[in-house]
């Protein structure tokens, strides 16, 4: 049963994680229209926080995609970091809920990923990337073990966006109710250690998302294939 929530009361219709997962492209969409329109040549405030951002999100994608696809991946990459970001910090706010903490609202961001990367794959590479499924030896007395292969990555990759929703729902499942339980045990000390902790393990699973979907596009267009 979902706990009592401030937006699961206002729209009684509506699931909590669905109201909160709006909330969150809501907030990040004000943000980012708010910053656009004090742009300026020395920044300051929110426009230096999100050009620190942009620069990180650009780093991480070059360094593990490439120069050329970096550039063309980092705006997702950021949004799906400053997106999961958001949402784990719902969890940390009185009355509010973390959308991620609800395995449909992990699953409707994984299932998208797998799907992209294996496009830009197909995309690259053509039906040569089915090559990447078969292992490093590929020749005609190497079929069965290629065979083999073939249906190991397959698994490996549809097992992919499963681990990805249970691992970032569980983390934030297991986070709220660390802070409701704990909150009951030592209402003076919780509210100060535990979402200072909370606070940087959504920080963490942010980031953890970002960085498994950007090898998984890094390992669909490298030229390796």
């Amino acid at each position: 049963m979902e706990s009592p929530s401030i937006l699961g009361a206002v729209i009684p219709k509506v699931p909590a994680y669905v109201s909160y997962a709006f909330l969150a492209s809501g907030t990040l969409i004000g943000t980012s229209l708010i910053v656009r329109k004090k742009l300026s040549l020395v920044p300051s405030g929110a426009q230096n926080v999100m050009e620190v951002f942009t620069d990180f999100f650009k780093s991480t994608a070059e360094s593990n995609i490439g120069h050329h696809y970096g550039k063309t991946f980092y705006p997702l990459l950021g949004t799906i970091f400053l997106y999961i970001m958001t949402c784990n910090l719902f969890g940390l706010i009185p009355g509010f809920e973390s959308p991620t903490s609800n395995i449909n609202t992990t699953a409707s961001m994984a299932v998208p990923v797998f799907l992209l990367y294996q496009f830009y794959g197909f995309k690259v590479h053509g039906i040569k990337y089915l090559k990447h499924f078969m292992g490093p030896i590929q020749s005609v007395a190497a079929i069965p073990f290629m065979m083999f292969m073939f249906f190991l990555e397959l698994i490996s990759h549809l097992v992919r966006p499963i681990t990805l929703s249970v691992r970032l729902f569980g983390n934030m499942m297991a986070k709220h109710l660390l802070l409701i339980i704990l909150g009951l045990l030592a209402p003076a000390i919780v509210p100060v250690v535990i979402l200072g902790l909370g606070t940087l393990i959504s920080f963490i699973q942010a980031y953890v998302f970002m960085l498994l979907t950007t090898l998984y596009l890094a390992g669909a267009v490298e030229e390796g294939h």
